[in-house]
């Protein structure tokens, strides 16, 4: 297995890594190799829905209606 370290960590974010850790009773070291592992092994959703329309024979005729409206600048003035 390999090691990281990451440095400049906030000590917010640290504390937060130590009260999640004692909540689901693990270490903080646990915890982050945890959150990292889901982080990056998440599938991508653009390819999850690629792969979901070519499951049900692609979108090459999807038919998609003409736009009428206009985009508008919003005023928040």
């Amino acid at each position: 297995m390999s090691s990281i370290i990451v440095r400049g960590l906030d000590d917010a974010v640290k504390q937060q890594l130590a009260t999640q850790a004692k909540e689901h009773g693990r270490s903080m070291e646990a915890e982050v190799r945890e959150i990292l592992t889901k982080a990056a092994t998440r599938p991508h959703i653009g390819m999850a829905l690629l792969a979901a329309a070519q499951d049900i024979g692609g979108v090459d005729e999807l038919m998609i209606p003409e736009r009428g409206d206009v985009a508008q600048v919003a005023d928040f003035e």
